[in-house]
């Protein structure tokens, strides 16, 4: 008996919980310490990271996860969040569906900029100039990924995307305190002066390549990047999807029925 209790003990084997009758602890910490003491930001990068950050890093993580909460019904997650509300369906598979919406091209974007700013690093550790990593680092960029470069442009926003000149100015003020060391903004900036030189114009660093900037200058990889703002954009699909069961309206569709070739005279677009 002792031998299968082992063996389901260590089925999923995690360092992030303790829990047993009457203790839960998160790693390590327990849980009746946390309420009431740590901010959602904070629980984040300690459920993620395995310790707490200090008040600034928390400060530059929560300012970049407030950032990404929602860009309105045009964008795929929340527009198919609010159809999926006109369903039937629950409240959590409202979101789920919102949040399945973001894969590689819409919600990926701040994990591949992210991967490009730490190839740009990866160069200038091995000698290279700010202006030579940034161009070799775009080249190898498009050779894999083709001519559009993640975070930066924007359908809506031009040449500035609101958002990013003040999280930009968080990350130098960070630097600036020594919260953070302010290179991959630098790296960042210099991605976004070299595309707007080849265009001739320029271009807007947007949401994914701000929030890129600070949660690699925070030390979360990559792949998090995405994840964190997954949770980021869920505030605005659980807005946008409560908000659409209030309204009401039944199996709506990504445009009005008076729009589609079968729409019959008196149709409700309701």
């Amino acid at each position: 008996m002792s031998e299968d209790s082992d063996a389901v003990r260590a089925w999923w084997r995690t360092s992030i919980i303790d829990m047993a009758p009457g203790r839960i602890a998160f790693r390590g910490r327990p849980i009746e310490e946390l309420i009431g003491t740590v901010g959602f930001g904070q629980m984040i990068w300690l459920m993620t990271r395995g310790d707490l950050p200090s008040p600034a890093e928390a400060a530059l993580l929560e300012a970049a996860l407030v950032a990404g909460v929602d860009h309105g019904p045009q964008a795929p997650s929340i527009a198919a969040a609010r159809m999926a509300a006109t369903c039937g369906v629950g409240l959590n598979n409202v979101m789920a569906t919102g949040v399945n919406m973001l894969g590689d091209v819409h919600g990926g974007a701040g994990e591949q900029c992210a991967e490009l700013y730490l190839d740009i690093a990866a160069r200038l550790d091995q000698g290279a100039n700010l202006d030579h990593a940034t161009q070799d680092g775009l080249a190898a960029w498009r050779k894999t990924h083709g001519k559009i470069v993640s975070g930066f442009g924007h359908r809506f926003h031009r040449p500035v995307d609101p958002r990013a000149p003040r999280l930009m100015a968080l990350v130098r003020q960070a630097a600036e305190t020594g919260t953070v060391s302010g290179r991959i903004a630098e790296i960042g900036e210099s991605v976004q002066a070299r595309i707007g030189a080849e265009r001739g114009t320029d271009i807007a660093m947007n949401i994914d390549g701000a929030t890129a900037v600070i949660f690699c200058e925070l030390g979360f990889p990559p792949p998090l990047s995405r994840g964190l703002f997954c949770l980021s954009r869920s505030v605005g699909i659980l807005a946008h999807g409560w908000e659409q069961m209030q309204q009401g309206g039944r199996n709506k569709g990504p445009m009005p029925p008076r729009f589609l070739p079968l729409h019959e005279p008196g149709d409700s677009d309701a």
